[in-house]
């Protein structure tokens, strides 16, 4: 039998509730105390009217400095505990004068004078009042600071959401642009059964990356699935020239990492090494688990280091006329999202094979998905994209 999971409110989730739970708790408490002093000496039952109208002075005149209070706290510190030095008095003073009255009422044959009640009971409500102005300043004050701890990481939220749409969408004009291009000069050479399935895949591709936010994690599957979209369009224009081989091993098939990760990757490889030879070269997409870590390879049998573009393949920068030109493309990219998800607990390393060409070579920490290969598809879309440890 299943336990539905319970989830404790917040004490102060209700600020208006949690005010009149204190006053209630706070006040009831003081009458219980005041109510067991008196029958400790042996007075009588009917004395009990005496707590209880100082207990309701009491509570009526905090209504009242809550309304002050609330006032004061938001003005500058000297006006705040300036003011309030000057209102508490005013508030004891008045609580003690109502305090003295209804005793003197009571003890009508005492030879105590006003004067003395007032003064004796002055102390006592001195005290319940300025603790209770103490605890009012108090949980305001940390609400105040709450409230701004979560103002800061909202926005410390939507900056880093913003950073990482924005490295994201950094990627596509260039592929965009390109692909475009190649439409339009298929349809200008009247070939439209190619424009119409490169238009196809293309509106696929782009159907994908605006449906995950760029914060999103998606599986190998799901990534793989996406990078056969992008090299299918690709291909058309590469021909024979874009070669590929996926090396994936089915234990990595469900293990998440960034949705468009590997693509900029396999761009870059097309960019510098596809498309620097006549003949082409092959870009190889490896993944397999290294102990806790999902390591995943992008390898390309290109020029590599050699070329005369190296720098500009490692930093994602064209040159026109000798001035360098950003494209917005470039590894830097990647390591700016990965730090951005991962921090320190991430591997991004560029290296050069004994065989030749260029490899780019990222580790993770592996984390499984819920979906599992065989879940329809309409319950894999109300999964979220929740992760437990993987081994």
């Amino acid at each position: 039998m299943s336990v539905l999971p319970i989830q404790p409110i917040p004490f102060f989730a209700d600020k208006d509730r949690a005010f009149w739970r204190l006053q209630l708790i706070g006040w009831g408490g003081a009458l219980v105390l005041r109510s067991m002093s008196l029958l400790a000496n042996d007075l009588p039952l009917t004395a009990l009217v005496q707590p209880v109208i100082a207990t309701i002075t009491g509570f009526s005149i905090s209504l009242v400095l809550s309304v002050i209070y609330r006032t004061l706290i938001r003005k500058r510190a000297l006006v705040t505990w300036g003011l309030t030095i000057l209102v508490l008095p005013v508030a004891v003073a008045l609580h003690a004068f109502i305090d003295g009255w209804v005793i003197s009422l009571w003890r009508v044959d005492a030879d105590t004078s006003f004067a003395q009640i007032f003064v004796g009971v002055f102390y006592l409500d001195a005290t319940l009042l300025g603790a209770w102005t103490a605890l009012y300043y108090m949980v305001n004050f940390y609400l105040q600071v709450e409230e701004q701890n979560d103002q800061l990481i909202q926005l410390e939220n939507q900056a880093t959401s913003a950073q990482l749409a924005m490295l994201r969408y950094q990627l596509n004009p260039h592929f965009l642009f390109n692909t475009l291009n190649s439409i339009s000069t298929l349809v200008l050479l009247k070939q439209t059964e190619p424009a119409n399935a490169m238009l196809s895949r293309l509106s696929s591709f782009l159907r994908y990356t605006l449906v995950n936010k760029p914060s999103a994690r998606v599986t190998v599957a799901q990534e793989v699935e996406t990078l056969q979209l992008y090299l299918d369009i690709e291909r058309m224009r590469f021909e024979e020239r874009l070669r590929t081989t996926f090396t994936i091993d089915p234990a990595t098939e469900a293990a998440l990492l960034p949705s468009l990760l590997l693509q900029p990757l396999v761009e870059n490889a097309i960019k510098y090494a596809v498309s620097q030879q006549e003949s082409g070269a092959e870009i190889t997409i490896a993944s397999q688990l290294v102990g806790p870590m999902l390591r995943i390879t992008v390898s390309d049998t290109g020029p590599g280091l050699q070329s005369p573009t190296t720098d500009n393949r490692l930093s994602g920068m064209t040159y026109d006329g000798g001035e360098p030109v950003s494209t917005g493309v470039g590894l830097s990219n990647i390591r700016d999202r990965l730090s951005q998800a991962y921090g320190e607990n991430h591997r991004f390393d560029t290296i050069e094979p004994m065989e030749g060409g260029f490899a780019v070579v990222i580790e993770l920490p592996f984390e499984r998905s819920e979906i599992t290969e065989d879940m329809p598809e309409a319950e894999r879309q109300t999964v979220p994209a929740q992760a437990v440890p993987g081994r």
